[in-house]
């Protein structure tokens, strides 16, 4: 009689081990050659372009402050804004980019994580000690500059995507 409960398979069961199954004759190891063509028609983006190019935008924003304004301080401090983004940004991009964490999955994970907490730290520390660095900082031209430059990293994408289609 308890053995009986004991032997019922659940029904849920079975789908879920019809499911692996399935899933298991779909998956396909790709050739070399396959291989290669796939990463020809998706390449990747390096975070050194995308590095490059949010420092082109920081220095356009700068410009295009001190221009509107007629003051080198806002355009220096928009400037620092970017560069509270770019710099924390490239030791984050170099940290990823070392041996040690490429060797597995798990070192890869601890230290995406890692970088960016001390990503976000140098940042910080860098905001804080603008007023120290930058004479008669702008907060707002600060921010602006900050702010675009983080979001000038999805036009790389969009870059990366038209260079794909041409």
């Amino acid at each position: 009689m308890g053995n009986s409960a004991n032997t019922a398979v659940n029904p849920g069961d079975r789908v879920v081990d019809q499911e692996l199954e399935a899933q298991e004759e779909s998956f396909k190891t790709l050739t070399r050659e396959e291989a290669q063509k796939l990463r020809e028609a998706k390449p990747q983006v390096s975070p050194w372009s995308v590095l490059a190019g949010q420092l082109v935008a920081g220095i356009v924003v700068a410009c295009v402050a001190w221009a509107l304004t007629g003051q080198r301080s806002v355009g220096w401090s928009a400037f620092y804004g970017a560069l509270a983004v770019v710099i924390p940004g490239a030791l984050f991009a170099r940290g990823l980019t070392g041996k040690v964490w490429s060797m597995n999955p798990g070192t890869a994970v601890v230290g995406f994580f890692l970088w960016e907490m001390v990503k976000i730290a140098l940042t910080v520390a860098m905001l804080f000690a603008a007023p120290k660095l930058v004479s008669m900082l702008s907060w707002p031209a600060m921010l602006v500059g900050l702010v675009v430059t983080m979001k000038v990293s999805w036009l790389a994408l969009v870059f990366a995507a038209r260079r794909n289609k041409l």
